[in-house]
């Protein structure tokens, strides 16, 4: 039997953390072990348990869900931060992300969701409500000139994948497009994080983006 996946919950709202701890414990993939009004909190729940999703706030004293986020990724990068919020500014979301959050949904998103969402950013995934996937490509593609030295640590085969997931294709998608077994691509996928130093593949398409790598988003 799979280990549940071991959730913290960090918001300032006490009643607001009461009612997702009731909703997660509800689910026996899910195991909250313990719950932070603010960042510093947080860090301090980090430091003493093993925490393999965060589940984080924006907006909140002493330190915000941004900074902490960063730190998280320095301290303890196989934790993962999904970030929860009222809010869905461009800059907050691109903020959260470039952090190192592995994902982004709004507090509107139902309960079934969000505990497929924690597992999945569990298993590696990345997750991103999809009326903000467009806010993050609109925010990034405003990018300079484009940088393709940036690209030269991947072999041709990896500039290809790299754009393709740039589109928003699937590894099987990717596949589909350039003849390779899936493993193949998540093989080539893996290697494009590793040499570029991106933690999964939303930071790929902002990577992307970011450095005018592509011109437009898919679609």
């Amino acid at each position: 039997m799979t280990a549940p996946v071991r959730v913290l919950l960090v918001d300032d709202q006490e009643l607001l953390r009461a009612s997702l701890a009731t909703v997660l414990r509800a689910d026996p993939r899910i195991d909250v072990v313990g719950e932070a009004g603010d960042g510093l909190e947080a860090i301090g729940a980090l430091r003493a348990r093993q925490v393999d999703v965060m589940l984080m706030d924006i907006r909140m004293p002493r330190l915000d869900g941004i900074r902490t986020t960063a730190k998280v990724a320095r301290l303890s990068p196989s934790t993962r931060v999904l970030v929860l919020t009222t809010f869905d500014a461009d800059d907050l979301v691109v903020g959260a992300l470039r952090a190192g959050a592995s994902g982004f949904l709004t507090k509107d998103t139902r309960p079934e969701a969000l505990i497929a969402a924690i597992c999945d950013v569990a298993n590696g995934s990345s997750v991103l409500a999809p009326h903000i996937v467009t806010a993050v490509i609109e925010h990034v593609r405003r990018a300079p000139t484009a940088d393709f030295s940036v690209l030269a640590p991947l072999t041709p085969r990896e500039v290809e994948i790299l754009g393709l997931l740039a589109t928003g294709c699937s590894n099987a998608e990717i596949g589909e497009r350039l003849h390779l077994a899936y493993d193949t691509v998540k093989t080539h996928v893996r290697a494009v994080l590793m040499k570029l130093g991106l933690r999964d593949r939303v930071h790929a398409v902002i990577f992307a983006y970011e450095n005018g790598l592509v011109a437009h988003p898919r679609g």
